[in-house]
């Protein structure tokens, strides 16, 4: 089975886990510091703080924004589940807001139908590696004293206008699942515009401990002491993951050139293929392209699906709405309260996309697709 996405890890990725393996630090050390350094580098400067998976840093995104019961917070259906139900998880309510209909992005017009006076954060996802448009993003929310936040789990190295993912948003996360644009097998990443929204991001992935005596309020117990001042957990992100992922940031300008290569000859190989769409993009975008998601016309989607399954090309879905799943739909949210997102999800197909992924393998997919369309329909469902 070709897989729709796939880690590559080289030798110097090995020695770099290895070295720290047989180093004095396994959690908590100075590998942790120089991968968040390493990562200001293509947020352009802004500070970061790595945790240990994507979710997490969604979880801790909005804990240091303040998000609590009685907030609310705008979320496109397009996403994976993380996206929303981490905000649930600290009480809030989840209101979603449907996607432009050419990058699957949050649609700003929906978002101003959106926004209400209990409105604490508005989470724009990077659909498929493509930056959600920012700056209009921002006019809708000024005056409202809402925060803006990236879901870029998809989308580290892409560029907005030529300013680059992280510095965007007063809140940006990462994954680096094994699937994305770079990994620490599991890990992920907060950057905040605003250093005291940073702070609290680390305290709140560290239990919330208070080490800094300055701010305990009993600071005089002993060199021992620490304080929990406000609830956190234990998101870190080991100090062995780290060094994986500075190996791999290294390589991350390689990758998404490979990405960016793979993506023109995909469009230029679907161009004239009747059937489906191919993705759009914007000109002001520089995307990532963690993934390649057309759309299956006619009805064809579970088929084109199924075939190409059968044939050895893992194709995926991204994703079922958010607002679909049955957690969502037992709280009262309904099918049908966003339209685009909705008819984007049932014609979406994720074909493989990924460095590895060579030139014979994607002409595989290419011929696979072809063959599942020309197909009969009828032959398909006999």
């Amino acid at each position: 089975m070709l897989p729709y996405g796939r880690h590559s890890v080289t030798e110097d990725d090995v020695a770099a886990v290895v070295a720290a393996l047989r180093s004095d630090w396994l959690t908590t050390g100075p590998q942790v510091d120089a991968f968040e350094a390493d990562l200001a580098g293509w947020t352009g400067g802004v500070a970061c703080a790595a945790v240990a998976n994507g979710t997490a840093a969604l979880h801790v995104a909005y804990a240091a924004a303040g998000i609590g019961p009685g907030d609310e917070v705008v979320v496109p259906p397009m996403t994976f589940a993380a996206t929303a139900s981490t905000a649930v998880a600290l009480g809030a309510r989840v209101v979603f807001a449907d996607v432009e209909e050419e990058t699957y992005t949050l649609d700003p017009a929906a978002v101003a139908a959106a926004v209400t006076s209990r409105t604490r954060v508005v989470s724009a996802v990077d659909y498929a590696g493509h930056p959600a448009d920012h700056d209009a993003l921002r006019g809708v929310l000024a005056g409202t004293g809402a925060l803006l936040l990236a879901d870029a789990a998809h989308s580290i190295g892409a560029t907005y206008h030529g300013r680059p993912v992280g510095s965007l948003a007063d809140l940006t996360t990462f994954s680096f699942f094994p699937t994305k644009n770079l990994t620490t097998a599991e890990g992920g990443a907060v950057a905040a515009l605003d250093p005291a929204l940073l702070a609290r991001a680390r305290r709140f992935r560290n239990h919330g401990l208070v080490r800094d005596r300055a701010e305990q309020r009993w600071p005089d117990e002993g060199g021992w002491h620490q304080e929990v001042h406000e609830f956190g957990l234990n998101y870190r992100l080991p100090d062995v993951l780290c060094a994986l992922g500075r190996s791999q940031l290294r390589r991350l300008g390689d990758f998404l050139a490979a990405r960016e290569r793979l993506v023109r000859r995909y469009d230029e190989a679907l161009a004239d293929l009747p059937g489906v769409r191919r993705p759009g993009r914007r000109s002001w975008a520089r995307p990532a392209w963690h993934l390649y998601p057309i759309r299956v016309l006619d009805g064809r989607r579970r088929e084109v699906y199924d075939r190409m399954r059968a044939a050895g090309i893992g194709v995926q879905v991204n994703y079922i709405p958010a607002h679909w799943h049955p957690v969502f739909a037992d709280l009262g949210y309904r099918r049908g309260s966003c339209p685009v997102a909705e008819g984007f999800y049932a014609e979406q197909l994720s074909l493989p996309l990924y460095p590895g992924l060579t030139e014979a393998d994607q002409e595989r997919v290419v011929d696979a697709l072809g063959a599942a369309l020309r197909a009969s329909p009828a032959r398909a469902a006999a």
